[in-house]
């Protein structure tokens, strides 16, 4: 899991989601570049008073709340427990 590049399927799983897929380091800071630019180009332009353009923000892939809450109630099992498990029949 080490060596896996950052845009693969399993590193997007355990990031929070399939959504995440493709979502590399280089793909972050893009996004957050284009905020940056898009709010400095609100900050400095010469618009008349309260009448800034809203940007709209970079679309990003966001974790469900539903995925978050099964995650906290799920219990780890021991290895006595998968034990009992793989000897069922």
């Amino acid at each position: 899991m080490q060596r896996l590049p950052d845009t693969s399927l399993t590193v997007a799983l355990a990031s929070g989601g399939r959504e995440h897929f493709g979502w590399g380091q280089d793909r972050h800071l893009a996004a957050d570049l284009f905020d940056a630019i898009n709010q400095n180009t609100r900050a400095t332009g010469q618009w008349g008073k309260g009448k800034a353009p809203k940007i709209p923000a970079y679309p990003r892939p966001k974790a469900t709340k539903a995925e978050k809450k099964k995650d906290k109630a799920k219990k780890p099992r021991t290895v006595a427990e998968i034990y009992k498990h793989f000897q069922r029949r």
